[in-house]
C-alpha cells in the first residue's frame, strides 16, 4: 500500500499525481470519485481536478479497504459512512506495519 507523506508546500494534486501515488490509472481515480461522496476534489474553469491532503487520505483508506482488504465498493461505502475512525486507524496501523517491514528489508539487505 502507498505511504503517503505530506508535502507542507503543496496543497494540491493533479489526478495524475494521484494515480501515481497508488500505481492505478487515472481513470480508477474518476470512478472511484463518483462513487464515494465524500471526494469532492477542487475543479478549475477547465475543469482540471485538484485533490488536497485530505482527498489523498479518503483515497489511501479506500485504496485500503478495497484493494488490500478485499471489501467490495458497497462495502467499503457501508464501512466509511458508519466507521470511518475505525477504518482509519486500521489503515494507520497498516501503513507503520509497511513502513517497518520496509526498514527491516533495509536492514537485512545491507547485512
Amino acid at each position: 500500500m502507498p505511504y503517503i507523506e505530506k508535502n507542507p508546500k503543496k496543497m494540491f494534486y493533479k489526478i495524475g499525481e494521484v494515480a501515481a501515488v497508488f500505481g492505478v490509472n487515472p481513470s480508477l481515480i474518476r470512478f472511484w470519485e463518483k462513487e464515494f461522496d465524500m471526494l469532492k476534489p477542487f475543479r478549475n474553469n477547465k475543469g482540471t481536478r485538484y485533490f488536497t491532503d485530505e482527498d489523498m487520505e479518503t483515497f489511501q483508506t479506500i485504496f485500503y479497504l478495497v484493494k488490500e482488504k478485499g471489501h467490495t465498493l458497497e462495502s467499503a461505502k457501508e464501512i466509511l459512512a458508519t466507521r470511518k475512525n475505525e477504518a482509519d486507524r486500521q489503515r494507520e496501523i497498516y501503513n507503520s506495519l509497511c513502513r517497518i517491514k520496509s526498514f527491516l528489508l533495509e536492514i537485512k539487505s545491507e547485512l
